[in-house]
């Protein structure tokens, strides 16, 4: 099996894999690799293993050396660069009127690329808007049209939950979230309750939906007959946070709450 090492480009963002030529490949280093869009920059974060064949992206590129003091200079004057492309961009995008919302801009390491990353609800003709922006950065433009939760994923924010994105934290890739599993989590089906600031539903119903899934093989289901401490009932809901049952009971009629250890199917 081929060893490799594996190297992110940007926080939460996925891992790519490049053959290691050199020593020294720590943990959090930077270096320089070689990639389809040229030289780029980036940080170690998987050291160098083995890895099966068809986990690797063919031909496997490589490290091209460890981030020098001015291969990092030269990446903090890029992320200035794109701060003043983002600015001319706007100004652009509204004297041609074009609907379309900047989201951000990416230099690549050896700037000869620009890639201006935007969303709109409809195509765009922006064929204009690269010719003004090519004559004006002198060098080769992209305009690449991404969806709101990839928007979310670049600017980051603060969730409903009170933390920071998920999908701009640690989610490397979008999965897909199904309404059926709020309905698996007992959520309310509010569409402000179940959706992230992008509008689309919580990237959080995915990775808790295994959990839901396996807890259902060992928990009473609603309307089961069981036996509780208080004599045999049936039950009514299931509050997985707080691991009790409400179960209404066959000889009061009662409703109450049961510890999930206390209950047992009759």
């Amino acid at each position: 099996m081929p060893r490799v090492v594996g190297v992110r480009f940007r926080q939460a963002g996925k891992v790519y894999y490049f053959k290691p030529t050199i020593n020294n490949l720590e943990q959090g280093k930077q270096v320089i690799v070689e990639t389809a869009r040229g030289q780029e920059i980036g940080t170690i974060v998987v050291t160098e293993r083995e890895v099966a064949e068809e986990d690797i992206i063919q031909p496997l590129k490589k490290v091209i050396r460890i981030a020098s003091d001015k291969d990092c200079i030269k990446d903090e004057e890029n992320r200035e660069k794109e701060s003043a492309a983002f600015i001319k961009c706007q100004e652009k995008i509204s004297e041609h009127d074009l609907d379309m919302k900047l989201v951000s801009v990416e230099y690549n390491f050896d700037r000869n690329k620009i890639i201006f990353f935007f969303t709109s609800e409809e195509r765009v003709d922006f064929r204009e808007l690269v010719k003004d922006l090519a004559s004006i950065f002198k060098t080769r433009i992209e305009l690449r049209q991404i969806g709101v939760r990839d928007e979310a994923k670049i600017k980051g924010g603060i969730g409903p939950c009170g933390r920071a994105f998920c999908c701009s934290t640690f989610l490397e890739d979008f999965e897909p979230v199904s309404i059926r599993m709020a309905k698996g989590q007992n959520l309310s089906l509010n569409p402000t309750k179940i959706s992230g600031v992008c509008g689309r539903l919580m990237c959080c119903l995915r990775f808790e939906a295994d959990a839901y899934e396996k807890s259902e093989e060992t928990l009473p289901y609603p309307g089961a007959k069981v036996l509780t401490p208080d004599g045999e009932g049936k039950v009514k809901e299931i509050n997985r946070n707080k691991k009790t049952a409400t179960v209404v009971l066959d000889e009061s009629g009662y409703l109450k709450d049961f510890p999930l250890e206390e209950v047992d199917l009759a």
